[in-house]
């Protein structure tokens, strides 16, 4: 079953709608250096031929925001119309007054509410801020994160903490500040004119029963989408566990109108995994579909051969390279099921609850491998090519039960 959505604004980013009725939206983040407009411009359509459907990068330099016109302009000569939002930190006032070709190439401003400045400063850097989201008339993601909140506000709730009869503990403070932060800047910024269906907010953290306990509050308590992740989500398997945790609890209660996977790369890492990731926690969880799902077991004692795997790796592969070509041609096909399985205790069962299927009978010696389309046996493959002529059976099936555009 899936979750009911909370009801919320619906705000539009340059050719993608966020929050309402629209589907959860996956976003990323470039790590290029933005000034090198070129690699931060290749970099941006990777991600968007992963999957990502808005791409976020840092403007922090006069020559970063020089370079936004040229990477979007990049972009455009690609046929790569993915959405830009502008990352700002301590001197977005002044990059976007000076450089208002930056302003106009995005598609929405970032502000950290923290990062803006101190005292007055702090109220008019944000002013200008949101006076160019207005002018120019962009969407605002107000983003809070605990690494950076105000200090001001955090010492000032500490101090009201400190007077209650029972008070609160500092981590409890510390969450209220957060929501308190993100609302009372949304406010301001309505009050400068901004329309409160230009507004996303977020409330980051880097733990997940912090992240499920924020968020759970801030949804409550206000009606604007909301943009979820992890703002430090960590590397490898411990990253992607502990987004999945925390993201699927809250997309589970109907939380959340846009993800993004922080993870850490590798040296030399392929950015677009964050991407992935984000796909398949909407795709497990039954709110959207990106690719054909492939159903493998994890192997045993009776799989002591290595052919499942490989099947399975190589089935999988071809699945996702095949998509840019099938998702224009064959609508539906992304929510096909495919199985890969490795001996016959589980495998022709899962193979005819599949959509298509293969199950090998255990130890790969001389296999002879059972097709199932639909429930019904169709052929056995056997010999050297059961990969190659499985993946030929794919391609069938795809364009006799899709219907061609």
């Amino acid at each position: 079953m899936k979750p009911i959505r909370r009801i919320s604004r619906k705000v539009r980013v340059g050719n993608v709608h966020v929050g309402g009725d629209a589907p959860v939206v996956v976003q990323s983040m470039t790590n290029t250096d933005t000034a090198d407009w070129a690699a931060t411009a290749a970099q941006a359509a990777e991600l968007s031929r992963a999957g990502s459907e808005i791409v976020r990068i840092t403007v922090n330099t006069v020559e970063a925001a020089a370079a936004v016109p040229k990477i979007r302009e990049s972009l455009d000569v690609m046929g790569c119309p993915v959405p830009l939002v502008g990352d700002f930190h301590f001197n977005g006032h002044r990059l976007l007054s000076q450089y208002p070709e930056c302003a106009m190439a995005l598609a929405k401003f970032r502000i950290n509410p923290g990062n803006v400045g101190a005292g007055k400063k702090r109220d008019e850097q944000f002013a200008t801020m949101i006076e160019m989201a207005c002018r120019y008339e962009k969407p605002v993601r107000i983003g809070v994160n605990w690494g950076s909140l105000d200090p001001q506000l955090l010492a000032r709730m500490m101090d009201e903490n400190a007077g209650r009869m029972q008070p609160l503990s500092n981590e409890e403070v510390q969450r209220e500040a957060l929501i308190e932060s993100a609302l009372s800047s949304a406010a301001k910024a309505v009050d400068l004119g901004l329309s409160p269906d230009s507004i996303i907010l977020s409330c980051k953290v880097s733990g997940v029963q912090d992240l499920i306990t924020v968020y759970t509050d801030l949804a409550s308590r206000c009606d604007y989408p909301l943009h979820l992740g992890l703002t430090e989500a960590g590397m490898g398997s411990k990253g992607i566990v502990a987004s999945t945790a925390a993201l699927a609890v809250l997309l589970q209660s109907g939380i959340g109108d846009t993800i993004r996977i922080s993870l850490t790369p590798e040296p030399g890492g392929d950015r677009t995994l964050e991407v992935l990731v984000a796909q398949e926690i909407l795709q497990t969880m039954g709110l959207r579909s990106f690719t054909p799902l492939v159903t493998a077991c994890p192997g045993c004692g009776r799989t002591t051969s290595t052919l499942f795997q490989e099947l399975a790796r190589d089935t999988q592969a071809y699945l996702r390279n095949m998509m840019p070509q099938w998702r224009g041609s064959y609508p539906g096909v992304e929510e096909m099921n495919v199985a890969v399985m490795g001996c016959v205790v589980n495998g022709p069962g899962e193979s005819k609850l599949a959509n298509i299927g293969i199950s090998l009978p255990g130890s790969g010696e001389n296999p002879a491998a059972p097709v199932y389309e639909d429930g019904v046996k169709t052929v056995t493959l056997k010999g050297e090519h059961i990969a190659r002529e499985f993946q030929s059976l794919i391609e069938e099936y795809v364009k006799r039960k899709y219907k061609a555009q």
